[in-house]
């Protein structure tokens, strides 16, 4: 049975289509796309919120919350920073370039890859977001919003972002190194 948490997951996975529809029709002369696709990403955003609120206040955990939201996540993110860097009719100075979106696809990539190697080798899987993961995602939401609405800052906001990237790529695979050599410890 799904709960509320768990609806709002399907929510933010259910607007990740309309948000390309909307941002892949974006002319200069439609520029009203844009903010169309900020008002989806903004309420993608709130019911990421909303739902991991729900989640620890109301008791409303699940096992398959613990899936859903990170996968609603990254489906919305992978997929919001791929429509960003192929729409050919955004402004060049707020394009992404191909290398940043292969960088936080990668991070993604680690994440669940790594997650399945840690639940092959262990037979469990425990998935707990790191505050370095949390700040990064928070980060990446902060780029595309300013990238949408056209902010002056927003060079200064991507490159901050990739950093955090990168790091929280790094420590995922630090703390997964970790897990599997506790599962299954060198013999002495």
């Amino acid at each position: 049975m799904l709960n509320l948490a768990n609806k709002l997951s399907i929510l933010r996975i259910l607007l990740i289509p309309l948000f390309v529809a909307t941002i892949m029709y974006y002319t200069p002369q439609k520029d009203f796309l844009r903010l169309v696709a900020v008002g989806i990403f903004l309420v993608a955003i709130a019911t990421d919120a909303l739902d991991g609120y729900i989640a620890r206040v109301k008791g409303q955990r699940t096992r398959l919350g613990t899936f859903l939201d990170p996968l609603a996540d990254k489906l919305l993110l992978i997929t919001v920073f791929v429509c960003l860097s192929i729409v050919k009719t955004l402004p060049e100075q707020f394009k992404l370039a191909p290398w940043v979106v292969i960088i936080v696809i990668s991070r993604d990539v680690i994440i669940v890859l790594g997650s399945a190697i840690i639940f092959v080798a262990s037979g469990k899987l425990n998935i707990t977001p790191t505050r370095l993961g949390k700040i990064t995602t928070s980060l990446q939401m902060a780029t595309v919003l300013v990238l949408l609405l056209q902010l002056k800052f927003f060079s200064p906001i991507l490159y901050i972002m990739i950093a955090f990237t990168v790091l929280s790529g790094l420590d995922y695979i630090r703390m997964g190194s970790r897990l599997l050599n506790e599962a299954h410890p060198a013999n002495s």
